[in-house]
């Protein structure tokens, strides 16, 4: 298992468009990955489930992936998150 804290910095938090190309991310591993938010864990691989977190410009998540590809997802995950979403 490999934890990794991000804060989640672009204008819109993780919503829709960003959402998307993080559940989209997440789909590329092989390993179960989880988002965490003040001790609520989803399926990062989950639309709703990432959405339903309401995580907003700002917000402190843990990416938790268990897995053959676990530090490489949660990794890709995190540089995503850096890099705003391409925004």
């Amino acid at each position: 298992m490999y934890m990794k804290e991000a804060t989640v910095n672009n204008q819109v938090g993780l919503h829709a468009r960003p959402a998307t190309f993080f559940i989209q991310k997440a789909n590329e591993f092989k390993s179960s990955i989880w988002v965490e938010k003040d001790e609520r864990r989803v399926n990062a691989k989950s639309l709703l489930g990432v959405l339903s977190l309401g995580i907003v410009k700002g917000t402190a998540i843990n990416l938790i992936a268990d897995g053959a590809d676990e530090k490489e997802a949660v990794e890709a995950l995190i540089e995503l998150i850096s890099g705003n979403f391409g925004d």
